[in-house]
């Protein structure tokens, strides 16, 4: 499996920008299709944002659509999610994941993907 691991999380007052990067290791990650989900205490794990493998075709939730940004450096083995206007209802653990074989055309479905980091929380106060 790919190993995936999260950085970047913290306290953050409303109105606030964060940066999360999540870096891969042990195959080969322009290959990748990656994601971002998160999950708030209670609450099940959901989509927030997905990038294909050559970084072309970005995908969104709604309700974080305008605000956050996802980006990869495949030269760097890197994903990242830039975070802006952060909201109270942002607060969550945030998990980077990656589907080593995506189809095409391709669509992020949780299910596809295979690896998953550890989470890094992400805390939002106002």
């Amino acid at each position: 499996q790919v190993q995936l691991v999260e950085s970047g999380g913290g306290l953050v007052q409303a109105g606030g920008s964060l940066r999360l990067s999540c870096a891969a290791s042990g195959r080969t990650f322009s290959s990748y299709a990656m994601g971002w989900f998160r999950q708030a205490p209670g609450k099940e794990r959901e989509f927030v944002a997905a990038i294909n493998w050559s970084g072309g075709s970005t995908y969104y939730a709604d309700s974080v659509k305008g605000r956050f940004t996802i980006s990869r450096d495949n030269a760097k083995n890197t994903v990242y999610l830039q975070m802006n206007s952060l909201k109270p209802e942002d607060t969550a653990v945030y998990y980077c994941a990656a589907d080593s074989s995506p189809r095409f055309p391709w669509v992020p479905v949780q299910g596809d993907f295979g690896s998953w980091g550890q989470g890094t929380q992400v805390t939002v106060s106002s």
